[in-house]
């Protein structure tokens, strides 16, 4: 017999989770635009920690909750219908800090955990990751142009980051740069931890972007922000280099792989609420004296968003479950990362249309989750590159072992 049920304690945690996210979080939620941003997040952060919910992936002896992969997951899926991102922040577990914290936790020094993991656990402070460059293609992590050179116990950077999620409200930068051209293609980046403001740090702009599109805020406020960021001379204590000399890839690769599935719970728990929209406009809307939900072609739209929902949940939990268990993800989360970005995509492109020129307004949030959606298929990394990397695995599968099956989940069944 195959069990799909959870523990009972992980599932009092994602009730617990869901009565904070519906009794707290939500209403707070209201109030976007008319208070600002992080006024509400600092508001909402004391009530989750008196309600044991902080750091649900972090270790108790560091702070956290110290759940596991599957654990985690459940918890992303509830706070993920926070669609502002006050879910994720009131329990501390909001990109990018989330998963920069993790890769401190996993790559830092007994000194990184305490001067920079600590306020970081604490919400004392917010840390961005600096790697994307605007004149290297983003899927090319090992091809960045921003220098590293080491001068006594100190690192000298140069170069220009380009979308730098978070930089203008951050106390942290993570920055991967390069600091060894002739060694071999992997090993040529290190990562380095730099306090901000910095001089040699100068953050340009934060640049627009679609998802941007109908976002609550008050006037002038900066709530997150996506940042161009000049970095000329910046001074980087040796004892600030995260792991070793060369290291770079690697910590950066630890980093995207939790966000990944982090983006899977939440876009889960956006498209079953686009879904759930769907549904009540078909019950509810009548068409030439029929309910919208009564006509086939509507009926085939809900099946394809329903299955697609399925497959997700799935694809999202055994990756979570792979974690669990130590195991290697690379091949699934590539597949599960395309696929779940055309899975929001599409089922909340239905919902807007079955709500007609209603859901193309901004008085509905389906019009803004649109917008957002469609960055998803470019947040760590863009689809083509996954989709290349899946590939080139099915045939060096094959020639390996004369089948496919262990990357097109044989190890399932």
């Amino acid at each position: 017999m195959i069990d799909f049920s959870f523990p009972a304690e992980l599932e009092d945690l994602r009730a617990r989770v869901a009565a904070f996210v519906d009794g707290t979080v939500l209403p707070a939620e209201k109030q976007l635009g008319e208070r600002p941003y992080w006024e509400l997040v600092a508001e909402l952060q004391p009530q989750a920690r008196a309600a044991g919910l902080w750091c649900p992936f972090i270790p108790t002896e560091h702070g956290g909750m110290g759940l596991g992969h599957l654990g985690n997951a459940l918890v992303q899926l509830e706070v993920g219908r926070s669609f502002s991102g006050l879910g994720g922040w009131a329990l501390n577990c909001m990109s990018p800090t989330d998963a920069t914290m993790l890769t401190i936790l996993d790559h830092g020094s007994a000194d990184q955990h305490e001067r920079f993991l600590r306020p970081l656990v604490d919400g004392r402070s917010r840390v961005c990751f600096s790697m994307t460059e605007k004149n290297v293609a983003g899927s090319n992590a090992t091809g960045l142009e921003t220098t590293a050179r080491l001068e006594g116990d100190t690192w000298i950077l140069n170069g220009e980051k380009w979308f730098s999620s978070g930089a203008t409200t951050s106390d942290l930068a993570m920055i991967i740069a390069k600091s060894d051209p002739d060694a071999p293609r992997h090993r040529q980046c290190s990562a380095f931890l730099v306090e901000l403001p910095a001089t040699g740090y100068r953050i340009l702009r934060d640049i627009p972007v679609l998802g941007d599109v109908g976002q609550p805020a008050v006037q002038d406020e900066i709530v997150h922000g996506h940042a161009e960021v000049r970095i000329e001379e910046l001074e980087v204590p040796a004892a600030n280099l995260v792991g070793v000399r060369g290291d770079g890839f690697l910590v950066a690769q630890h980093r995207l792989g939790y966000g990944r599935l982090r983006h899977g719970m939440r876009s889960i728990a956006k498209a079953q609420a686009a879904l759930d929209m769907a549904a009540k406009r078909c019950v509810e809307r009548s068409m030439f004296g029929r309910r919208l939900g009564d006509l086939q072609g509507v009926q085939w739209q809900l099946a394809d968003c329903a299955r697609d929902l399925y497959i997700a949940r799935l694809m999202v939990l055994h990756i979570a479950y792979k974690l669990e268990n130590g195991d290697d993800i690379a091949t699934e989360n590539a597949i599960a990362k395309v696929f779940v970005a055309d899975m929001l995509s599409s089922v909340i492109d239905r919902a807007l249309q079955l709500h007609g020129s209603h859901g193309y307004s901004l008085d509905l949030p389906l019009a803004r989750w649109y917008a957002e959606a469609r960055g998803h298929h470019l947040i760590d990394g863009p689809d083509e590159v996954h989709r290349w990397k899946s590939g080139r695995r099915v045939i060096e599968a094959f020639e390996r072992t004369g089948t496919t099956a262990s990357v097109a989940g044989g190890d399932l069944f």
